[in-house]
């Protein structure tokens, strides 16, 4: 009787907790942060701030569920400015699993995933960066790099920790980058995938757009960054003198 009592009083904790951190994403899908190069009136929103966010309060699954929630409420009242339309929401779906599982401690799970997804895209068929420009994905092999260095691990010990807010904001910055390169990485694929060639058809095209973002998005990383490890200090130094557990 008294697990069934825990086990519903889980439930309707978790239930609440999707309630609202749902919301709060579709909110900054709102909000638009950066044009996406390639795909003219589509806008990389704020919700990419939030999602490595979600993932450290929530952990991966719980967060997850509550991006794809949040995403599929944006639908709905026809928020779809993404460059993926209703899909949009699945490369910060994935930048939440990122930083839930480094948070869990799931780091060497996190750095075989993150390293295949690379591969693929690196290699993606005809006009993949490795066959028309591989400087792209400098930026993503940093992110890799410091995924499996004890960089990342002293940052969720960080995290963990909650000593001092320099400490936290260190933290929740690298485990940020990390997510949000994640993210990116499985964005720029579904890039590939929706994009070529039905609607860029030029394989000088593609060369082109990677010769460009290539410098473009590592500035809207780190500024994704940097604002995700002030937010994020401020929120989880909130929720926690609330009594939420992370």
């Amino acid at each position: 009787m008294k697990q069934e009592k825990a086990n519903a009083k889980l439930v309707a904790k978790n239930i609440a907790l999707i309630a609202v951190f749902a919301p709060w994403y579709t909110i900054f899908t709102f909000w638009s942060l950066f044009p996406v190069i390639g795909a003219p009136g589509r806008f990389i929103t704020m919700a990419v701030i939030m999602a490595p966010l979600i993932g450290i309060i929530l952990g991966p699954y719980l967060g997850v569920l509550s991006v794809a929630v949040g995403g599929i409420v944006g639908l709905s009242v026809g928020q779809i400015g993404g460059p993926f339309g209703p899909l949009s929401f699945v490369p910060h779906a994935a930048a939440t699993f990122c930083s839930g599982m480094l948070y869990n401690n799931k780091r060497m799970a996190c750095a075989v995933t993150y390293a295949i997804l690379l591969v693929v895209l690196a290699f993606y068929p005809v006009v993949g960066p490795a066959w028309l420009y591989p400087y792209f994905i400098w930026m993503q092999i940093v992110g890799l790099v410091i995924l499996v260095s004890p960089l990342q691990s002293k940052a969720v010990k960080q995290i963990h920790e909650h000593t001092k807010s320099t400490g936290l904001t260190f933290g929740v910055g690298v485990t940020s980058l990390t997510a949000t390169l994640f993210g990116h990485i499985v964005g720029t694929i579904m890039f590939g995938a929706i994009y070529w060639p039905n609607i860029i058809s030029s394989v000088d095209a593609w060369k082109s757009t990677w010769q460009l973002l290539a410098w473009v998005y590592p500035i809207e990383r780190v500024t994704i960054t940097i604002a995700a490890a002030l937010i994020g200090t401020v929120l989880i130094k909130a929720l926690k003198a609330y009594g939420l557990k992370l």
